[in-house]
């Protein structure tokens, strides 16, 4: 992936400042902060992807076998997937066709929904995940720019953002 050049100015304060002159004022501030968060996204994903990659991982796959690796048996409902993550289930059938292809979780009956499928991590989706993980520890989580305590602040405001929004009560 080509890295994407540096610009020598803000290009989403110079929208804000155009949100304003252009007859939006109040609602100049929330443009900025919203399109800041999905440049943060775009950011931050291209560098999981790239952590990921070697992995043979996208964030989405990790994000599937580190949630059966967190559960009690390493396994979980399609669904119970899909409502933990977040996701449709078209997202959540796709995440697992690709891991299953990979060895690294099995579909299993549901022994408590004769309907239903269960994903199970698999001993290589185990080790493949706590790789990932490492890496992602190491090259991710671990400096996003800002001390401590103010990315603990920034959580928290995001929290109450997507509150706000309905993800969660």
């Amino acid at each position: 992936m080509a890295e994407a050049r540096r610009l020598a100015f803000d290009p989403i304060a110079e929208a804000e400042r155009q949100w304003g002159v252009h007859g939006w004022p109040e609602q100049a501030p929330g443009m900025a902060v919203v399109t800041s968060i999905m440049r943060l996204q775009q950011i931050f994903l291209a560098r999981a992807d790239a952590v990921l990659r070697p992995q043979g991982l996208t964030f989405a796959r990790y994000e599937v076998l580190m949630l059966l690796s967190f559960s009690q048996k390493g396994s979980l409902p399609l669904g119970k997937i899909g409502e933990r993550l977040q996701v449709n289930p078209a997202s959540v059938t796709n995440a697992v066709d690709r891991l299953e292809a990979d060895g690294l979780v099995a579909r299993q009956s549901n022994p408590d929904d004769g309907r239903g499928t269960l994903a199970a991590l698999t001993a290589v989706g185990r080790r493949r995940a706590a790789e990932a993980t490492s890496a992602m520890n190491e090259q991710v989580f671990t400096d996003l720019g800002l001390p401590d305590p103010t990315v603990r602040s920034l959580f928290d405001l995001l929290a109450d953002l997507r509150r706000a929004a309905g993800d969660f009560q």
